[in-house]
C-alpha cells in the first residue's frame, strides 16, 4: 500500500488554498469537507486524513481540499468556481468528486458549471437547497460562533449529526470541547455558513450529466430526511442509497460507506 501523503497550497480565487493528497493511483478523486472546513482547514494533516481512504490508494491519487484561505462573503457557486481553478492550477484535467455536506453543495456546482472537469459524482449527506432544516440548524450555529461560544457550537454540531449509539461513547468529551480546536476568528467560519444559507441550485441541477450517487441517512437532523430524495428527483439518471438508522454522520459511522463510494466509482 503506497501512502504517498502530502501536504500542499494552490492558488485560487485570489488567495491560497490549502489541501492534502495521498495514494498515486492513475484515477483523480477530489473530496470536499463540510462546514467544519470554516473552523480549521486541512493544512498539514494529510497522515491524520489519509488512513479511512485506504482502499483508494492503488488505483486513486485522492486530494482533500479546503475553501481558499481568505474566504470573504461569497457564495456556494464562487466556491466551486475557486475549486475549479485550484484543479486546473494543479493540472488536474478531470476527476470524479465526494463532496460530504457543505461541499456536495459545491461539487453540485462544479458538475453544473464545470462539466469537462467532472467525470462522476458522489453527493453525501447534502441537499439541492438551504431547506427549513438546514436553516434552523445553521442559524443556530451562526449565534453561537458570535458569541464565540465554541463548546455549544461543537457540541450542538455533534448532537445534530452522530446517532445515540456512537453519542454515547463521546458524550464524555463534551467538556473538552470548549478548549480543542477554537479558532482565533470565526469569520471564516461565519462566510461559509452564509453561503449554505444562500443556497439553491435546483434549478440548475437537470444540468448535471456525469453519473451521480446520491448518499444520505433516514435520520438526517442537519440536512433533513428529504434532501437526498429531493437530489434524486432533480438529477436526471442518479442513484441513491439511504442508510437506515443514520444520519449526517454516516460516512465516519457506516463501514461500508468508502467501499460504497468505491464500488460506485469502478463502474465509471
Amino acid at each position: 500500500m503506497i501512502w504517498n501523503a502530502k501536504n500542499g497550497t494552490v492558488s485560487a480565487g485570489g488567495s491560497e488554498m490549502c489541501y492534502v493528497s495521498f495514494g498515486s493511483g492513475e484515477r483523480t478523486l477530489i473530496l470536499l469537507p463540510g462546514l467544519s472546513d470554516g473552523l480549521a482547514t486541512v493544512s498539514g494533516k494529510a497522515l491524520l486524513l489519509a488512513p479511512p481512504y485506504r482502499l483508494f490508494f492503488e488505483k486513486y491519487t485522492v486530494y482533500m481540499f479546503s475553501r481558499k484561505n481568505e474566504l470573504p462573503a461569497c457564495t456556494i457557486r464562487d466556491m466551486a468556481s475557486d475549486q475549479a481553478e485550484a484543479m486546473k492550477n494543479l493540472g488536474i484535467g478531470k476527476a470524479f468528486v465526494m463532496g460530504v455536506s457543505q461541499g456536495g453543495m459545491i461539487a453540485q456546482y462544479l458538475a453544473v458549471d464545470h462539466p469537462e472537469m467532472v467525470s462522476g459524482l458522489v453527493l453525501a449527506v447534502t441537499a439541492p437547497c438551504a431547506n427549513e432544516v438546514i436553516r434552523e440548524n445553521v442559524n443556530r450555529w451562526l449565534f453561537y460562533a458570535g458569541k464565540g461560544d465554541h463548546k455549544g457550537l461543537m457540541t450542538d454540531t455533534a448532537e445534530k449529526s452522530y446517532s445515540d449509539k456512537y453519542l454515547k461513547k463521546y458524550r464524555k468529551l463534551y467538556p473538552l470541547l470548549g478548549a480543542v480546536g477554537k479558532p482565533s476568528d470565526y469569520g471564516r467560519f461565519i462566510n461559509n455558513a452564509n453561503a449554505v444559507l444562500q443556497f439553491d441550485a435546483s434549478a440548475d441541477l437537470q444540468k448535471i450529466s456525469c453519473p451521480v450517487l446520491i448518499i444520505g441517512g433516514d435520520d438526517d437532523k442537519t440536512v433533513g430526511t428529504e434532501a437526498a430524495g429531493k437530489l434524486k428527483e432533480l438529477i436526471p439518471g442518479s442513484r441513491m442509497h439511504i442508510y437506515h438508522g443514520l444520519g449526517h454522520g454516516l460516512y465516519e459511522e457506516a463501514e461500508d460507506f468508502n467501499r460504497r463510494v468505491y464500488d460506485f466509482l469502478e463502474t465509471i
